[in-house]
């Protein structure tokens, strides 16, 4: 089998701490390149995960001119997801592009377009999909315990977490705060799950309230009190064929009810189903009374190769390396992830007019 080729650029903290060491997993592959606009970790990353023969540059074009690479991981802050992945897909690679799918929904439409016109494969980060309870999850709506999905709720609540390290904080870099930082994510898994991507209209308002944010703050309080972005946010989101979904998130609430990133609840006709903080709870009702059953899934990671257990993201990347080796459609298809996009930026401009935002 011919090795893959991959270039990964963007060597910072989501590289280190999810990409490169999956990608340890995946038989005859390859890390041919490393790109960062700080050399030093550029080079820290061939060290660990690289051959002799690796290049590291600082410029993603290098990359990108290399005929012998196969697959680009763009792993940068999100204002470069799309100039970086457009080019990428024009120059003949697979990408697969970290979460977020772009800073904004004009940019994730282009990463779209460009997906269709080049016939390349474009796939986006939301590695909950992966989780143990996700994949029970999608098999119990596929069989129809839940019959027909009209209400959801999506969730990512932190009492005291705002990331203050790289370039969270920076508006310019991101787009916004816990809304397209964790929000997206569990959006991503409730629209995934419900096979629903036709909003009609959504109300949301952003929230900076706090005096003292950086207090208890569990990544310490550096730059914390002096960020522009939101502490918290919810949203009201109407969909095409009246289902309804609400979104919660914050980075810093007064609350004691904390979700992690990848929650949601799905109610329908026939029952309805939780995954919070990756537990799966199921209910519906038998002979006249209430029914609620947790699920064991194991909540260690999925089978997928030969029995032997991987964590979500691990499970993610072989996924993605299946359906290059297969020519398969990716798990996350750019036009699912550019709907994610549509109704997070919609909640913030709902919050700054304060008014309803409609899809056509």
């Amino acid at each position: 089998m011919k090795p893959i080729k991959v270039g990964v650029i963007g060597c910072g903290g989501i590289a280190r701490g999810k990409h490169l060491p999956c990608l340890e997993d995946i038989p005859d592959l390859e890390i041919a390149a490393f790109c960062d606009l700080i050399i030093e970790r550029a080079e820290e990353a061939k060290a660990r995960y690289g051959t002799p023969t690796s290049i590291v540059t600082t410029d993603y074009k290098e990359v990108l001119a290399m005929p012998e690479i196969d697959v680009v991981h763009v792993l940068t802050p999100n204002k470069e997801h799309a100039e970086i992945s457009i080019a990428a897909l024009h120059a003949g690679k697979q990408v697969m592009c970290e979460k977020p799918m772009a800073k904004s929904a004009s940019d994730a439409k282009r990463m779209v377009e460009a997906a269709k016109e080049t016939g390349n494969k474009l796939t986006i980060g939301y590695q909950h999909r992966h989780k143990a309870e996700s994949i029970y999850a999608k098999k119990m709506i596929e069989d129809g315990m839940l019959g027909e999905i009209y209400y959801a709720k999506c969730m990512a609540v932190r009492r005291r977490g705002t990331p203050n390290w790289g370039v969270f904080l920076n508006k310019e870099e991101q787009g916004g705060g816990p809304v397209i930082d964790i929000a997206t994510h569990s959006l991503d898994l409730c629209l995934y799950l419900m096979d629903n991507y036709e909003p009609e209209m959504v109300v949301g308002k952003a929230h900076k309230k706090i005096e003292h944010p950086e207090g208890a703050n569990m990544w310490g309080d550096e730059g914390v009190s002096t960020s522009e972005l939101e502490e918290a946010a919810c949203g009201f989101i109407r969909m095409k064929n009246g289902a309804t979904i609400i979104l919660e998130t914050s980075w810093a609430l007064n609350t004691i009810n904390t979700v992690e990133e990848g929650s949601c609840e799905l109610c329908g006709t026939k029952g309805g189903l939780q995954i919070i903080n990756n537990r799966l709870t199921y209910n519906t009702v038998r002979y006249d009374k209430m029914s609620t059953e947790e699920i064991d899934t194991g909540n260690r990671g999925v089978a997928f190769y030969a029995g032997k257990k991987y964590t979500p993201p691990q499970t993610e990347c072989m996924s993605w390396y299946d359906a290059i080796r297969n020519d398969k459609t990716p798990c996350v298809t750019p036009e699912q992830a550019l709907v994610v996009s549509q109704i997070l930026e919609a909640i913030y401009v709902s919050s700054e007019t304060g008014k309803p935002v409609f899809f056509e």
